[in-house]
């Protein structure tokens, strides 16, 4: 009997311990759980790069900007691949292209029947991000519903309410589908029905500064579960038009400057009607004195939202979450802003496509690096998740690659170029289609009467995209289009039968 309690004895001991070691697991689990980076991904509208100061491109005061790229990775090479609103927030959040995530053009009442809007099918970005255990959450212009027409009127209804159930798991929503109302916006917040929408009289990127500060603190965690890592994304509508709808405080920096000390990119031409560009249905045309008109308003939005920003980061700062949180500055497309006689964007000029990215993680990215890497918005979704280790449930039919080894460790397969894409509304084989490498821009435009027309520029020896060098290097051009083929191909897009159709 000593021995058979004894024996006991031992036994009850090991299983007390073996508790106590799976009660430390769990505790342990549970720790590296809320300890997951948090991710803040804040894409104003239509910001081009130049914009940003430390870029020493456009003269614009960016003072919270600059010193975030001096924390962090700057890569110079982000590019919009379809520059347009709706396509690109499609790719960042799907990381699939236009034609398979069914987001062809903007989101409007005009694109219902086409069903341009995010796919309820799609494992999205947030979809992914909620299931490996994060709080995620979305503030601002979404732009990826297109509402049904309104019987007896005429015009295009650009704003959209998007259910519950169609919003990928986002668990904080303070958006809105797209309005011009700067000053004074509206908003679904969390559980509103479409008809209880909040109004707000305050310029919209400070109102959203202040949803998001409070979001950050989450006081009685009334905004977030504070034992989650949160993911939440930040959309500001400026510096988006209507350019005039800025507070005057910003415009200060810039109201005694003149248009030579603004614009002063080598290729803005205020007198051209861009005629030669005819063919397209992009980019704005005819226009080109509204760059006299509203630069200033738009560098001065570009102020603005900087500052709001900095607001942001002090409080990730204040909160202690500024070591354990990616941080990333990017943007839809950009403003061609009287370059090339354009206003706007959705052209294959660097104006357009040519984005901020801007990562600051202090646990993992060493300050103050520069990265010519290429980087298209179907890339963002699954990078971000690889660096997040958020993995469980990525799709694999993702058009986009993982760059987080690169970004991370500059290890790894770098893409030798990004695709552009121009496309018409509800006609996935429509518009034009193109490559951005490291050095040119190369792109094949098919008109609406089915004449081609090719554009190649050396972004090296010519920055400022002046001269086509179609019928200048035939051999380049071949190196080029043989690229595009392969990419088109490989990428199944139904724009290429078409144009073999043509050619043949």
């Amino acid at each position: 009997m000593r021995y058979s309690f004894k024996y006991i004895i031992a036994i009850s001991s090991i299983l007390l311990l073996l508790g106590y070691i799976s009660l430390i697991k769990k505790k342990s689990e549970k720790l590296d759980e809320v300890q997951k980076p948090n991710l803040l991904f804040i894409f104003p509208d239509q910001l081009r790069n130049a914009a940003i100061g430390i870029n020493n491109q456009d003269p614009v005061v960016t003072p919270n900007l600059d010193k975030l790229a001096k924390e962090g990775m700057v890569i110079s090479n982000a590019i919009s691949s379809f520059p347009l609103c709706s396509p690109y927030r499609g790719m960042l959040m799907t990381g699939k292209l236009p034609y398979n995530n069914n987001v062809l053009s903007n989101s409007n009442s005009r694109r219902y029947k086409y069903n341009n809007s995010w796919q309820k099918e799609d494992v999205s970005f947030s979809d992914v991000l909620v299931k490996n255990g994060y709080d995620a959450g979305y503030v601002g212009k979404l732009h990826l519903t297109s509402p049904p027409p309104i019987p007896g009127k005429d015009s295009i209804v650009w704003d959209a309410y998007t259910p519950k159930e169609q919003r990928h798991g986002f668990n904080f929503w303070y958006s809105y589908g797209t309005f011009d109302v700067h000053n004074e916006p509206h908003y679904w917040v969390n559980d509103a029905k479409e008809d209880e929408l909040t109004f707000v009289k305050e310029w919209s990127p400070i109102h959203e500064a202040n949803v998001i500060i409070d979001y950050l603190k989450n006081p009685s965690e009334k905004t977030r579960d504070g034992n989650k890592p949160f993911a939440l994304f930040w959309s500001v509508n400026p510096p988006h038009p209507p350019y005039q709808y800025v507070p005057e405080k910003y415009l200060e920096t810039y109201k005694d400057k003149s248009l030579e000390e603004l614009l002063v990119r080598g290729n803005v031409n205020l007198q051209t009607d861009a005629g030669h560009l005819a063919f397209h249905n992009g980019a704005t045309r005819n226009r080109v004195n509204l760059a006299k008109e509203h630069v200033r308003d738009y560098f001065a939005m570009v102020t603005g939202v900087d500052e709001q920003i900095g607001r942001v980061l002090k409080t990730l700062e204040d909160e202690g979450l500024d070591k354990n949180t990616i941080v990333v500055i990017s943007s839809d497309h950009g403003e061609m802003m009287g370059s090339h006689g354009l206003m706007s964007k959705n052209i294959w000029y660097e104006e357009a496509i040519n984005i901020p990215f801007i990562i600051r993680w202090p646990e993992k990215i060493k300050a103050g690096q520069k990265d010519n890497l290429l980087i298209s918005p179907i890339d963002v979704m699954p990078t971000l998740l690889n660096m997040l280790g958020t993995t469980d449930g990525i799709p694999e039919n993702l058009d986009g690659q993982d760059l987080s080894s690169i970004i991370l460790k500059n290890r790894g397969k770098r893409p030798t170029s990004v695709m552009y894409y121009y496309i018409e509304e509800g006609q996935p084989a429509s518009g034009h289609r193109g490559l951005r490498t490291q050095r040119h821009t190369y792109v094949i435009a098919i008109d609406k009467a089915g004449v081609e027309h090719k554009m190649l520029y050396d972004n090296m020896a010519d920055p400022y995209q002046k001269n086509n060098l179609i019928g200048v290097d035939s051999t380049l051009e071949k190196t080029l289009k043989a690229e595009l083929i392969l990419q088109l191909e490989m990428k199944k897009d139904p724009w290429l039968q078409r144009y073999k159709k043509l050619v043949e």
